[in-house]
């Protein structure tokens, strides 16, 4: 007899299929492109592999801004990331759950998104068409992505300490035990873990069958530097309306390496690449609640931690 948990995964298996058809519809010359396609590499082009016929490239790494002074400084480079991350790109007149049903003022702290009419995201919970995408570690609090799903958006939280492989709360709203990280595990090693479920977002939307993410937040404990990098060097953030990132500066995050000013430069460049694909910054909340630290010194009357919310332009 089938486990209770076991009949929610085998129903969100075939929701996702029938969803991946429907969102798939129309995709067919993309496929057939992508299956002609060649791929060489290309040794005067570091960092990439060209793709022929079509002028693409995937790239390996970030492209890398300019010192902000003549020699590398890291009281230059913090100042600079400090006044970026502070101030907006864009405004955003309405940026608060008021009127969405379910929302409640408990929620911990300010997951802003924006809900000005020219952007689509209001459009699409207005039509229960919206999707929301939470990246968590064992955070409970959980009142936005309620109130998400009690609007009618399709709520999914990756949280690798649920205990069964997929939950269904409600209508709308998605548990999975599934850690997004920066890289697909290896296989050899993921074939002896019974739980071994850390994937790039890239593929979970793959298995999913979704095209497209109207919000993604992301609360990762200092991994969001190198998934972030990820989605930016895949195009992945491409498929996504708004980011709501929260930011750890206390130390330089998983698998980023340097001395302090090498570190705020890769952060500083990381934020600048999405501007270049048309992401503009509406919203900084900086933490006062956290420990006042800027990579492991009590420096430049910062917070340890920073939410940044912003809108894709460019989204339809």
């Amino acid at each position: 007899m089938s486990t209770s948990w076991e009949v929610v995964e085998r129903l969100f298996e075939q929701r996702c299929s029938a969803s991946g058809k429907r969102e798939r519809a129309g995709a067919g010359l993309d496929k057939a492109r992508a299956r002609s396609e060649k791929v060489t590499v290309t040794p005067s082009q570091e960092g990439r592999v060209q793709k022929e016929g079509f002028g693409q490239s995937v790239r390996w790494h970030i492209e890398l801004q300019p010192w902000a002074s003549p020699t590398p400084s890291l009281n230059y480079e913090a100042s600079r990331f400090l006044k970026y991350i502070s101030t907006s790109q864009i405004t955003c007149e309405h940026m608060n759950l008021n009127s969405l049903k379910g929302y409640s003022e408990t929620t911990k702290k300010p997951w802003s998104i924006c809900l000005d009419e020219r952007f689509s995201l209001i459009h699409r919970i207005r039509s229960k068409q919206c999707r929301l995408y939470s990246l968590g570690l064992g955070n409970n609090d959980n009142q936005f992505e309620l109130s998400m799903a009690n609007s009618g958006c399709e709520v999914h939280r990756f949280d690798p300490s649920i205990k069964a492989a997929h939950i269904q709360e409600g209508r709308h709203l998605w548990y999975h035990r599934l850690s997004i990280d920066w890289r697909d595990p290896n296989p050899a090693i993921a074939a002896h873990k019974l739980h071994s479920n850390t994937k790039k977002l890239g593929t979970v939307l793959n298995e999913f069958g979704h095209q497209k993410i109207d919000v993604l937040k992301a609360d990762v404990e200092s991994a969001e530097w190198k998934i972030l990098e990820n989605l930016i060097l895949e195009d992945v953030v491409e498929q996504i309306g708004q980011l709501v990132f929260e930011v750890h500066i206390h130390w330089p995050g998983f698998e980023v390496s340097g001395n302090d000013s090498t570190v705020v430069r890769y952060w500083y460049s990381l934020l600048r690449e999405l501007e270049l694909k048309d992401f503009r910054l509406f919203h900084t909340y900086k933490d006062l609640s956290k420990p006042q630290m800027f990579l492991k010194k009590e420096a430049f009357n910062a917070s340890s931690c920073y939410t940044l919310s912003w809108v894709n332009t460019r989204w339809k």
